[in-house]
């Protein structure tokens, strides 16, 4: 296989196992070229921490477009994580048009348990449905998937509420679509994989302890697994199986709180692409 070159696109915090410090060096351990594009800086990630510093990048983002135009550089793949403007989508879209060679894989950062993040409002949602629209891969946990069909969240369902939305997101153009936390049975939780209409689904252990940023974790898992060859279902197994380790590792430390301990444990997803 020749040497591939992603492209992410999203937020740096500084201090917070998030967003580009987790996609970077997750992406790069998969044994791929990583480029990135920052949409804005920050001192740390947002939940948790008070006084935080914020540098706006959005205006930088197309001019850096225009010079890799003028180089002529591609990437093999673009995944995009947290946007935090209509605005970013709309550079993004550009993106996907001039310097993509390959998957477009979106995952719509943007909401969690029910509610969107600080932030965003409706008119948001709207733009990101149109960058969803035009993703290879869409990877949204279930509240994201119901604010982008606007379906009603629930934590307790079943498998036909999970088709609905399934449909409901094929509709807005969204050619395969990876599904997190879906929950069929207490102490459970898992993945389903929506590939040209055929339904799959992983399941594994629910653990208790949550962690900031296990979502970029887990797309960034995936869209490395995916880049490295590997298909739709098994890049989402190994990006599952990867979270859990991850997981697991940060349960053993106290106070731990602001992200999950990602790095002692890169060794596995190495294991787990070969």
């Amino acid at each position: 296989m020749s040497y591939k070159k992603i492209l992410t696109v999203q937020d740096i915090s500084c201090v917070g196992q998030c967003s580009l410090t987790v996609a970077l060096p997750i992406i790069s351990a998969c044994g791929i070229e990583t480029c990135v594009l920052p949409s804005a800086v920050l001192s740390t990630h947002t939940a948790g921490f008070s006084g935080y510093t914020f540098t706006d990048l959005t205006e930088d983002m197309p001019k850096i477009n225009a010079h890799w135009i003028k180089e002529g550089i591609k990437f093999d793949a673009i995944y995009t994580g947290y946007l935090g403007s209509a605005k970013q989508i709309e550079y993004v879209r550009a993106l996907f048009d001039t310097v993509c060679n390959g998957y477009k894989i979106v995952d719509p950062a943007m909401a969690d348990n029910g509610k969107l993040y600080p932030g965003f409002d409706n008119d948001f949602v709207k733009e990101m449905r149109v960058l969803c629209a035009s993703a290879d891969y869409l990877v949204p946990n279930i509240t994201e998937a119901c604010m982008l069909t606007g379906t009603e969240y629930k934590t307790e369902y079943d498998r036909e509420y999970i088709d609905t939305i399934l449909s409901s997101l094929a509709s807005l153009g969204c050619k395969n679509i990876i599904l997190t936390g879906v929950s069929y049975e207490k102490g459970k939780t898992g993945v389903v994989v929506f590939e040209n209409g055929q339904y799959s689904y992983y399941q594994h252990d629910f653990l208790p302890n949550s962690c900031h940023g296990t979502g970029d974790i887990y797309a960034s898992a995936f869209t490395g697994a995916l880049v490295n060859g590997k298909c739709a279902y098994e890049s989402a197994k190994i990006a599952a199986d990867y979270t859990v380790e991850c997981i697991k590792a940060t349960a053993e430390e106290e106070n731990h709180w602001y992200g999950a301990k990602f790095e002692p444990v890169l060794y596995k997803l190495i294991e787990m692409l070969k």
